[in-house]
């Protein structure tokens, strides 16, 4: 029997327990192609609450009573893919749930080669797709060069900690948007960054901006939207770049978004933004592993976590995610012996 968790009402705002049902449902025998896998861990990702609400998307919405989509690693236990043999890795978008079956038409299935020098949870994170999402955004989607300036908002978050970070290694100047003083002193003391600004604090956010940032901004990530991008379209260099990830600002009020009043600035600074989903980049997937994961062997670039243990405990991982009260990247592990290989 597959425990999994599904929708079992659709969220007002943050979501609560009640909103989630641990359910058990017999796994079905595989099909020609399919992979069958015990997941070890899963992500955790802000953009799913997008998807709990009944309206169009980049991905469909959930029913009620469905499974609760999400990224999965797990190990291989049966196998009808010849790219796959028992006791490999799989890598796939599936749910909340101890077993999944990986299809071909899966668009984020893979084989993953772990390192054994690498933390397992660190494939569903920092080496998972939001350091891929935070590699491809800011390499490709943003054409970042060094000597750019580069502001990257929810700092401390699970893409934001890891582009902040390469965007440093990258030899860029680099400025963090956080939420607290805490992660402020997180992304400047032990992520290195140049700059942090907790716009919680700042009564004048574009002032703030304009401090850290005196000559304007090369580059600006976008996890957050809202206020925050608001504040930057005035701040940005001409002919500067805006990488939109996510925005996260809108997510929990889908019908109410914050309304942006300076989108007068993409013209007078002839300002390129563009949206991006990194799945559509799988050209820069190799790449993109390869160097996060030197990085991350080799200590430059550290992997922030927060960790939940037990498929029953998913939903609160989810909901202190949408409070904001996290940093780095939530993971949940099905069991304690997973952390490593």
């Amino acid at each position: 029997m597959n425990r999994q968790i599904v929708l079992a009402s659709r969220p007002t705002g943050v979501p609560t327990p009640a909103n989630f049902r641990l359910i058990e449902s017999p796994v079905r025998e595989l099909e020609e192609g399919e992979i069958l896998i015990e997941n070890k861990v899963f992500a955790i990702d802000p953009a799913i609450r997008g998807m709990l609400d009944d309206r169009e998307s980049y991905l469909p919405a959930v029913a009620i009573g469905g499974l609760i989509p999400t990224m999965v690693l797990g190990r291989v236990i049966q196998s009808r893919n010849p790219a796959f043999k028992e006791g490999d890795y799989g890598r796939g978008f599936v749910g909340w749930e101890e077993y999944s079956i990986l299809n071909p038409a899966n668009f984020a299935i893979e084989n993953v080669h772990v390192d054994p020098a690498v933390p397992l949870t660190a494939y569903m994170g920092a080496l998972g797709w939001s350091g891929i999402t935070a590699y491809i955004g800011l390499k490709r989607i943003g054409e970042m060069k060094a000597g750019d300036t580069v502001v990257m908002s929810a700092a401390a978050g699970a893409v934001g900690s890891v582009g902040g970070q390469i965007a440093r290694l990258s030899g860029c100047r680099t400025v963090g948007l956080v939420g607290s003083p805490e992660k402020a002193g997180l992304i400047t003391g032990t992520f290195g960054l140049d700059a942090a600004i907790n716009y919680r604090a700042e009564e004048d956010l574009a002032a703030a901006i304009k401090r850290a940032c005196p000559d304007g901004a090369d580059l600006y990530f976008d996890n957050v939207g809202g206020k925050i991008l608001d504040s930057m379209l005035p701040q940005m260099r001409d002919f500067g770049r805006i990488v939109v990830c996510g925005m996260i600002a809108n997510y929990n009020d889908q019908d109410n978004p914050v309304p942006i009043l300076n989108l007068w600035q993409l013209l007078v600074h002839r300002i390129t933004m563009r949206g991006f989903l990194a799945y559509e980049h799988q050209d820069m997937l190799a790449e993109a592993e390869a160097q996060l994961g030197a990085w991350i062997k080799s200590g430059e670039l550290i992997a922030l976590e927060n960790v939940t243990t037990g498929i029953e405990n998913t939903p609160e991982a989810f909901i202190r995610l949408m409070s904001g009260t996290t940093t780095g990247k939530t993971i949940v592990r099905l069991n304690d012996g997973v952390t490593t290989l």
